[in-house]
């Protein structure tokens, strides 16, 4: 197994760690936990696609597992955040019902002998979701600071009540962009989709 799907798979063993930190309201800053763990598997996905494109290292493996370590990367910390109350399940529905049919055209496609790679807009979709999330992670322990008394807030209930507004802003771009993205792989794959028996 080369560099860059060692670092895919790095990012899959991260999801579970991140996962704990965020769902253990316990523990001491579980919401800073969280957002270096889960900023750290980001940074793998960055930087296993570099490293293959640098040193020729694409494999058939890479493009499959790569796409599929970002959808349970993404999908288990906003599963986390249904959990939380820190977003409603549609957008986790209209993200994972994406993931799967655009897996299905993927599997579809392999059957036919070719491996479809992610496109520029499953990038940006990508890129929105991992953004959204740290933005999440990331204001809600400076928030949990000033619960704490760490620091203090002035009127921290319309700091609390816009920046749940900026998430929920943020979800729902990188659900449309997601949706987008979804629309655009499936026109761009349909004569497998039409192939297939």
């Amino acid at each position: 197994m080369n560099t860059p799907n060692k670092l895919t798979m790095l990012r899959l063993i991260l999801v579970p760690f991140y996962v704990f930190f965020l769902l253990m309201p316990s523990i001491p800053h579980h919401y800073l936990a969280a957002f270096i763990i889960f900023a750290a598997a980001a940074y793998t996905d960055h930087l296993d696609g570099k490293i293959a494109r640098k040193r020729n290292m694409i494999t058939d493996f890479g493009k499959f597992a790569d796409p599929l370590a970002d959808k349970v990367m993404i999908a288990a910390a906003l599963a986390c955040f249904v959990q939380l109350g820190l977003t409603n399940a549609v957008v986790l529905i209209i993200i994972i019902t994406r993931e799967f049919a655009v897996t299905s055209v993927r599997l579809v496609a392999a059957d036919k002998g070719k491996v479809v790679a992610a496109n520029k807009w499953g990038k940006a979709k990508t890129i929105s979701q991992i953004s959204a999330v740290l933005f999440i992670l990331l204001i809600n322990y400076i928030l949990e600071l000033h619960k704490l008394g760490v620091i203090n807030i002035e009127r921290y209930d319309e700091a609390a009540f816009l920046c749940g507004v900026a998430s929920d802003v943020l979800l729902w771009i990188s659900a449309v962009l997601t949706l987008l993205s979804g629309a655009i792989y499936i026109v761009q794959n349909i004569d497998f989709i039409k192939q297939a028996k």
